[in-house]
């Protein structure tokens, strides 16, 4: 095993976990340097890093985090990154106005009349669209009434606001990245693309790190985001050995 004393200082060894366990297949990637890996099936990862380089861990059901390395994290034998599973809540629910029973005749005379919903009842803001839920909660911390609003200053002296505008961020980034997701079917990445179809989540988050993709999805330039793409999965296959 390598120690404080015989490994390189430029030579980062770690172990990415999740509930105490070590986690396969998570892109950890040196953002200062613009390099990455991959963990091994027990969770460890090797990667040449200096004091100051910040590093992104991202898995697929994982949320991802970046650390920003310290001189003690360097010189620790086997540094340990704990990652959280990643919880995606329902955001809004749609009642019925009738239940169905199954019954298609029954159903039918149930179900007479029109559907009541915003827009037909002439309420306000009928056709906002609703706040996400990291919206919400931002909304919430930056308002407040009164004379005086305690929110806005009691969220921002304790950091909430700054930390919910990140959340923000990120939920708006990997949104985007979702939405390349599924641009396309799953057989399209196999055959033009050459992935794995167990790796295509996975290429999404490598690209995702990237800022140039993150510029080509707003652009919304579809030529553009498949070229890309397509030299994006070389880059990919060959990090990955599946060539």
């Amino acid at each position: 095993m390598l120690t404080a004393q015989t490994r390189p200082q430029t030579q980062v060894v770690g172990i990415v976990t999740n509930r105490g366990i070590g986690v396969p297949d998570v892109h950890v990637m040196n953002l200062s340097k613009n390099q990455a890996t991959i963990t091994d099936q027990e969770g460890r990862f090797f990667l040449a890093a200096k004091t100051g380089d910040t590093l992104l861990f991202s898995a697929v059901q994982l949320q991802r985090r970046s650390l920003v390395l310290s001189e003690d994290m360097l010189l620790t034998p086997l540094l340990l990154v704990p990652l959280e599973e990643f919880v995606n809540a329902l955001d809004e629910v749609i009642l019925r106005p009738y239940n169905l029973s199954g019954d298609l005749e029954q159903d039918l005379a149930n179900g007479a009349g029109p559907v009541k919903v915003a827009s037909t009842m002439g309420l306000p803001n009928a056709y906002a669209k609703p706040r996400t839920q990291a919206e919400r909660k931002l909304f919430e911390a930056s308002t407040g009434g009164g004379i005086i609003p305690l929110n806005p200053i009691l969220n921002g002296i304790s950091g909430r606001t700054k930390y919910l505008k990140k959340v923000l961020a990120r939920e708006r980034k990997y949104s985007q990245t979702e939405k390349v997701r599924y641009s396309y079917p799953d057989s399209v990445y196999i055959k033009e693309l050459k992935l794995p179809a167990d790796r295509i989540d996975d290429f999404f988050y490598f690209c995702e790190v990237d800022p140039e993709f993150s510029a080509l999805v707003t652009g919304g330039d579809a030529l553009r985001t498949w070229e890309y793409l397509v030299l994006k999965s070389k880059a990919y296959r060959k990090a990955n050995d599946l060539d």
